[in-house]
Formats: C-alpha cells, structure tokens, sequence
C-alpha cells in the first residue's frame, strides 16, 4: 500500500504542472519558483553573441581534433570547405608540429578538448540529492560566473506539432517562453523519434546530426544539460539561456533552437550543477 502511494505520488509530481487549475492554485504559494519575464527579449542572462563565441569556439577545437573524419565529409561539399579554410590552415600546422613528435599524434577525447578551449570539463554521475538519479558535475577545472556550462540536445517541436505520446512520464521535456518544445529525453520513444529525425539529415553514409547524447560516449562534452537537477534552496549555480541565431555546427551553418545552461557564480571542481525548474509566466 505505501509503496502505491510512493508510486503514485512520484507520477503527480511528473504530470502536475500539466494541470492548469493546479498551477493557479499554486502561483501564490510558491512565488520562488515562478519566473516573470514581460519580454522573450529579456530571457537573457548573457547575450546570444556571447554563447555563439562560446560554442563556435568548442565546436572548432573539437573540428580540428577530428578533422580526419570532418575532411572526408568536407571533401563532398566544396561550397562548405571554403568556411572552414582557416581551420584546415591551422591543422595543417598542427601537424607539421606534431610530425616532430610522434608521442603527440592522437586526437583528445572531447572532454580533454572542452578542458583545453574554456578550462573545465562536465560529466554525468550519480547525483548528491537522495533519490534524483543522474546529475551533472564540474570533474575538472574551475567555471567562471557567466560561462555557458551545458547544452540541453534534444527533438525540438515546434508549437503545433504534437508531443502527446512522447511526453507520456517524460520528465525531459524542456519547454522554451515562445512555447517551443526540446524533448531531451535519451530513451524510449522519445530516442526513436531523434534517431530517425536525424537520419533524415545524412548526406550518403556520413551522419550530420549528433546522435552521441544518447550514448555515454559524447561527441559534444556539453550534451548533457537535461541530467542536470532542480535545486530550489538558495542561490542556482546556474540558468536557461535561450538562443536562436545563425548558429554553427560542425559542418555548415544553420538556423537552430539552442538552449544553453550558463552559470549564475563560480563553479569549483567536484561541485555539481544545479538548476530550478521554475514555472514560466509572461
């Protein structure tokens, strides 16, 4: 009987900010979990061009550590390979360095990448809040107040396109103030949907969209902002940053949704990165 109402009570906690009338009963009481944002413009805790620096400068280093793999793919898109023209430049020079230097010949893992582009690395581990599951820490270095710390990957929907199955005890759903929709959930229905979302984006045998998020082994090191949890008491180490912008991949450039996790203090290493869940009100 107690382990039903264990049951049960975990399932309200998922699916009651689903109800209205729940949330309008609640606005009053808990106001600390609420966030009042008149204009989407002011849902900024650092400004779109500071995370566009930010992830191009990741992205580029993690390019160049795999530019074996990146130069076949290149080789088929002529028009694409004249952007990426200084960064072929700077591998060429990596490697006449390198080729003195045979101990030096092997790519980094991409955590050993993010360590040497902005001084940190984050990793999933068991979380220190009794019974949350998964969660997010600072492993190595040390993170500045304002740094983009994590991505939140996932299937984006826009806001008429329908979620209802895939919501179904999904509590990785991230919903954005414009009420765009990022199901960041790496298993069930949710993974099937990505998978064949992102087959549609090959080009022949090579694969232009990360599927390494629903793996342990990530491509991208900070992939992982959907593991990190709520914390409600006190100050949050950090928060939701959203970005929509001439974003760039890898590959090429693109129109994306990005939502980025961006600390509110400093992040010392073995600390673990918390955020608030906070019901949004415009």
């Amino acid at each position: 009987g107690a382990a039903m109402l264990r049951a049960l009570r975990r399932r309200w906690d998922v699916y009651k900010y689903r109800f209205v009338p729940w949330i309008v009963l609640n606005l009053r009481r808990k106001r600390r979990t609420l966030r009042y944002v008149p204009e989407s413009s002011q849902d900024k805790i650092i400004s779109d061009g500071d995370v566009f620096e930010t992830l191009v400068k990741i992205f580029k280093a993690l390019f160049i550590n795999d530019f074996n793999r990146q130069a076949h793919i290149l080789a088929l898109l002529p028009e694409i390979k004249c952007n990426y023209l200084e960064l072929l430049n700077v591998e060429q020079k990596r490697l006449r360095v390198t080729s003195c230097n045979h101990q030096n010949q092997h790519a980094f893992s991409p955590e050993e990448v993010l360590f040497n582009t902005l001084g940190f690395t984050v990793r999933r581990d068991q979380s220190s809040l009794v019974s949350a599951g998964t969660g997010v820490f600072v492993t190595k270095g040390f993170v500045p107040k304002g740094t983009v710390v994590s991505m939140y990957p996932g299937t984006v929907y826009r806001k008429h396109e329908p979620i209802f199955f895939q919501s179904l005890g999904n509590p990785f759903i991230f919903r954005c103030i414009d009420g765009i929709l990022i199901d960041g959930n790496d298993k069930g229905l949710s993974r099937s949907v990505y998978r064949s979302c992102s087959r549609r984006d090959q080009l022949g045998p090579f694969q232009m969209s990360d599927e390494s998020w629903l793996t342990d082994a990530l491509q991208n090191p900070l992939a992982l902002g959907q593991y990190v949890n709520n914390c409600s008491h006190g100050e949050l180490p950090e928060m939701y940053n959203n970005l929509l912008a001439h974003f760039a991949s890898l590959l090429f450039y693109s129109h994306l949704r990005c939502v980025v996790l961006v600390t509110l203090r400093d992040i010392k290493q073995g600390e673990e990165l918390f955020s608030n869940y906070y019901t949004v009100v415009s």
